[in-house]
């Protein structure tokens, strides 16, 4: 228990020193429409190690969660996500490029969060249009009402939201319809499975004629194979929603 306690007190201060030595590091996976083009791209946090080299989310976020490190990464990561779309801004090929960043629970829970994302749109001097921001089915379980309300305070500036992850949270649909969503983004563990599991492949025809329905852009996740993208363009354009996109590798830029 002692050693674990050290462990964690020790990752903890390395997660500090990561913040104020800008150590994280800023991926991009690609998302692509029905016709091959690029359109944006998720936005992916690594942590470049001097030491022990490159550290993927799982074994530094927790702790940054359960310490509230969370927030001031999630507010550097937005910072460095708006300086580079006001650099892509100054190019032809990617001045229309769409950023999407994921938001933790501890993060959007915050009272200031509406606040402190403005703020920062404002300092960089970017249209908030640009960005769409994650949530996820369980974060808006506790208190949807507040949950709109921030939305819809971000939505007015411009901001767009997607529901991460869709289909393994628990939120019911009478919610979901609630929400000022722009996009769905179907969980990879589905697309993975298509087109040869038939029950996996029900659940994301059906997500994707929900999405159409209610007016809502589609995207799926984790889009490795042709087999896969052909299945869903047959599913997108048999249920006239052509705005179903590919999110698939991961770019360092």
């Amino acid at each position: 228990m002692q050693t674990a306690i050290e462990n964690r007190s020790s990752l903890e201060e390395s997660i500090k020193h990561a913040l104020s030595r800008q150590q994280f590091e800023l991926y991009y996976q690609p998302q692509v429409n029905s016709t091959g083009r690029i359109v944006g791209a998720e936005v992916l946090l690594r942590w470049q190690h001097p030491v022990h080299g490159m550290i993927l989310p799982d074994d530094f976020i927790p702790i940054a969660e359960e310490t509230g490190l969370i927030i001031p990464i999630g507010l550097q990561v937005m910072k460095s996500v708006c300086r580079q779309l006001k650099i892509w801004g100054n190019g032809p090929l990617k001045d229309n490029l769409h950023l999407s960043v994921n938001i933790s629970a501890c993060q959007f829970q915050q009272e200031d969060f509406v606040k402190k994302i403005i703020n920062v749109f404002e300092s960089v001097d970017i249209n908030p249009a640009r960005i769409t921001l994650e949530i996820t089915e369980s974060m808006v379980l506790g208190n949807i009402s507040e949950t709109i309300k921030k939305m819809q305070a971000l939505k007015k500036k411009g901001i767009k939201f997607a529901m991460d992850d869709f289909g393994t949270g628990h939120s019911s649909l009478s919610s979901l319809k609630k929400l000022p969503l722009d996009q769905i983004k179907i969980d990879q563990s589905f697309i993975h499975d298509i087109p040869e599991n038939n029950d996996a492949a029900v659940i994301v025809q059906t997500i994707i004629a929900m999405g159409n329905n209610l007016g809502m852009e589609v995207i799926a996740e984790g889009v490795e194979t042709t087999a896969q993208k052909d299945f869903l363009l047959i599913m997108s354009l048999s249920q006239c929603a052509p705005s179903v996109s590919f999110q698939n590798k991961e770019l360092h830029i």
